[in-house]
């Protein structure tokens, strides 16, 4: 049977706000909504409180599909956010990579963002490395040092190193991870998450210009950061 426009209309908007919800928020939802049942029955205001957290703790947790571009060479943002910093600075040390300066795009989550993490480019998970450490401001640029992180590194086909950073900040507490050393890493695949604002730094090879701009938003497995097999200077933006 043929549905109208305004059918088709109706049931694309419903896929649109009824998005996934990935596993890890269950425990969270379901401890919310027994919360705010708790809540209501003694008072209807306080009710009304937990029954709204609930359904943020339900925004919170959504996995929405993303459209990954595929071309060779292009390095996709690993994170939901707006781009607060873009750095030269030295590659962590606990991953071994390269002496040479690398670009540092720091992608700041807020709580209304997505906060699953995803691989940035194809390649091997050459290794996994958690920091155990404090909880400060996750915009603040020590956070990068001093904050409890988790780090991964992944070499591509061509044998260029990539390196994406989780790091909680000073809501945020809890870093999930579910790849380790020698996993096959597919660009735009899910590999962490972050718990309630937070932050992700993402080291791009020696050499290779970012294509993103400070105050830039992005989109975790669509944005493009950068493309190792460009020349292209580093982008500058106004705005509007």
């Amino acid at each position: 049977m043929f549905q109208s426009l305004k059918e088709q209309h109706l049931l694309l908007t419903i896929k649109r706000v009824l998005v996934p919800i990935h596993p890890e928020g269950y425990i969270f939802i379901g401890a919310f909504a027994v919360l705010s049942f708790i809540l209501g029955s003694f008072s209807g205001f306080l009710g009304y409180v937990g029954w709204g957290a609930t359904l943020w703790c339900v925004y919170f947790f959504r996995d929405p599909k993303r459209h990954t571009p595929a071309r060779e060479g292009l390095i996709i943002s690993p994170a939901d956010g707006v781009v607060e910093m873009i750095a030269e600075v030295p590659a962590p040390a606990e991953l071994g990579m390269s002496p040479l300066p690398h670009i540092r795009v720091s992608i700041f989550l807020n709580v209304l963002d997505v906060h699953i993490q995803r691989f940035p480019v194809s390649g091997t998970v050459a290794q996994v490395h958690y920091h155990k450490g404090a909880f400060f401001n996750a915009a603040l640029d020590k956070a990068s040092e001093e904050n409890e992180r988790n780090l991964v590194k992944i070499t591509t086909a061509s044998g260029k190193e990539v390196a994406v950073v989780q790091i909680a900040g000073w809501i945020a507490r809890r870093i999930v991870c579910w790849t380790k050393k020698e996993d096959a890493a597919q660009v735009g695949g899910r590999y962490g998450l972050i718990r309630f604002g937070s932050r992700v730094d993402i080291y791009l090879p020696p050499g290779v210009n970012p294509l993103v701009s400070l105050g830039q938003r992005t989109l975790g497995g669509e944005t493009v950061i950068a493309d190792m097999n460009s020349t292209e200077l580093a982008r500058q933006a106004t705005a509007q």
